[in-house]
């Protein structure tokens, strides 16, 4: 098959199988993931719970649309609403995250009235037009504007700066409380909370984009937990399903009670809510959060004692960014090709990791052998 036919540029590594943290390619070579696929594999490949669930629903019903009560979507439905941050108990299902924000930004136009979004720079939450006209980078925007017109970008941890562009207009505020596209920067201290009293005093929606954040990456359920801070939309995907296409958007009382006919054929599939409740089922029996944070810890705290030239380590929990001095685009392929660890960017500059929260810390072991292989400075550099 021609490259021709692709959307996206292949790797030069053909991908079969799966299983925990490995990945096995065509020639059966194990690949240690470090990326997840973007968070998409957060109890691991092939999770045997969740495949068990999606073999046994796909066996009885693989679709039917929404507005048929059906057994996974209900139970879904229940386990998202218990498991949100505060009073976010209403859940609209989807089918990726960028479908989460755009149902974010209308729900929140429709409940308040308002037409101006303001998010930041940096910024990342998809790309279909509404969602992408809240994302920063240029590069993703420009070739298929004139995107919505009313958005105004600030700068990320500014709160002065923030006050200032929230008005009686403002639809919502939409944040990551820590950006991933972006660079992996998380909020300042204070910075969350300062949006929720700001957006408080206009009546305008808050919106924390949790896609890449939420279901225990950083050591809590949702990032927002660290600070205490409940927003009045959450939106979460990549891993709610581990890997199956879904997105959802927890919206509180006020907004879901106006969010207007948005709607969607493929809201709560049958076979991907299946998935996605197995998902929460072993985020919770294995307590992958407090993995994700005790491990989190072990590989920041280890990378910091080591003498590798890295700027700044960035992040919280199992999502790390890696300020290097090297292109990233160079670490990443030698570490795929050389040492068989796959990971992701940020950037020209910033080594993203985000691998399944089953992580074990001989695996950050791993990492670092290959890394200081790779990056330590040798007796001829430093002569």
């Amino acid at each position: 098959m021609s490259d021709n036919s692709f959307v996206f540029s292949q790797k030069p590594i053909t991908i079969e199988s799966g299983a925990g943290v490995y990945l096995t390619s065509d020639d059966g070579t194990d690949y240690l993931d470090f990326g997840a696929s973007y968070a998409c594999t957060p109890t691991g490949h092939c999770h045997p719970d969740v495949v068990e669930a999606v073999q046994e629903q796909a066996a009885e019903l693989l679709f039917v649309q929404g507005s048929y009560p059906v057994s996974a979507r209900e139970e879904l439905h229940a386990k998202l609403g218990a498991l949100a941050p505060g009073d976010l108990e209403k859940v609209w299902l989807c089918n990726s995250g960028t479908e989460a924000n755009e149902a974010a930004l209308k729900f929140a136009r429709s409940a308040t009235g308002g037409t101006k979004i303001v998010a930041a720079k940096r910024a990342f939450h998809g790309r279909t037009a509404g969602a992408l006209s809240a994302t920063w980078k240029p590069k993703y925007k420009t070739p298929f504007e004139p995107l919505l017109e009313d958005v105004e970008f600030v700068a990320y941890g500014d709160e002065v700066e923030l006050a200032d562009a929230v008005d009686d207009d403002t639809a919502a505020v939409i944040l990551e409380p820590i950006q991933g596209e972006g660079g992996v920067h998380p909020a300042p201290d204070g910075y969350l909370e300062a949006a929720r009293e700001i957006t408080e005093e206009t009546e305008t929606a808050l919106v924390f984009d949790e896609i890449q954040t939420g279901l225990g990456r950083t050591g809590e359920t949702w990032a927002c937990e660290h600070e205490g801070v409940v927003p009045d939309i959450l939106t979460a995907a990549k891993g709610v399903a581990s890997g199956l296409p879904m997105g959802a958007t927890l919206c509180a009382d006020w907004i879901a009670e106006s969010a207007g006919p948005h709607g969607s054929t493929f809201s709560g599939n049958p076979l991907v809510c299946a998935a996605a409740g197995a998902t929460l089922e072993v985020l919770a029996e294995e307590d992958l959060a407090a993995n994700a944070a005790a491990v989190g810890d072990y590989l920041r705290e280890e990378l910091a004692a080591s003498d590798l030239p890295i700027r700044e380590i960035r992040g919280q929990g199992l999502m790390l960014g890696l300020e290097v001095k090297r292109g990233a685009n160079r670490v990443l392929r030698d570490l795929a090709l050389e040492h068989q660890i796959l990971a992701l960017p940020a950037g020209r500059s910033v080594v993203r990791l985000l691998p399944p929260l089953v992580l074990k810390e001989s695996h950050v072991d791993e990492l670092l052998e290959a890394l200081t292989e790779m990056l330590a400075p040798t007796a001829d550099s430093q002569s």
